[in-house]
């Protein structure tokens, strides 16, 4: 098997949405006075990779806890977008419609995994807009992923977050595709086990499986 991490790495360095910087990592106990090492950490619920659950636009939405792992781990498909621009559309979908299947899990590859993890924040990302994510919602999907820190750009009325978590899709942002070939493969995405949040930070790799 070759795994393959895809999670953006979490540091007091790493790009934060809009610049809005929450990580801190402090240590608490060192090896010159304590013979150990502790650290206390601080972090957003929506930091680096992490799964944005229904509670977060939703008045009435579950939180992250209540969420099944099911729609995070599972056969996927990394899909190749770096063509796009500035956002997926719609026809961008319909061409590879395929792929969207009821129950996939679908993660897309953009121009977004260019930037490095400490780069600055890139407020032109490549987003999914509404019509695209309306889409993805017919075409009954369990998740979709991006690589960027977030799936929407300045969209009044962040319709395409409400599009999808109506619909039961799962949003997995903060994606590291870079180094990944797109194509089929095998998601774990394992959110905090973090009770009544909008959201939780995860750790994401894929498995391909090899032939000998």
């Amino acid at each position: 098997m070759n795994y393959i991490d895809i999670s953006w790495p979490i540091s007091s360095d790493m790009t934060a949405y809009k610049d809005r910087s929450v990580v801190r990592i402090t240590p608490t106990k060192n090896f010159e006075y304590d013979a150990v090492r502790e650290s206390l950490i601080t972090l957003g619920s929506h930091t680096g990779t992490h799964i944005d659950a229904p509670a977060h636009f939703i008045v009435d939405g579950v939180t992250s806890e209540a969420m099944s792992l099911c729609a995070t781990v599972g056969p996927c498909v990394v899909i190749d977008m770096t063509h796009c621009t500035q956002a997926i559309v719609r026809t961008d979908l319909i061409a590879v419609a395929d792929h969207l299947q009821q129950g996939s899990r679908i993660l897309f590859k953009t121009r977004n995994s260019l930037h490095t993890p400490t780069d600055l924040f890139d407020p032109n990302f490549v987003y999914i807009d509404c019509q695209a994510a309306a889409y993805l919602a017919e075409r009954a999907i369990q998740a979709v992923g991006i690589d960027y820190l977030g799936i929407e750009r300045n969209q009044k009325g962040h319709d395409t977050h409400i599009v999808l978590l109506s619909a039961g899709v799962v949003i997995i942002e903060g994606l590291r595709l870079g180094h990944v070939t797109p194509g089929d493969y095998f998601l774990f995405c394992l959110p905090l086990a973090l009770v009544g949040t909008d959201g939780a930070p995860a750790r994401a790799i894929l498995v391909k499986q090899t032939i000998n």
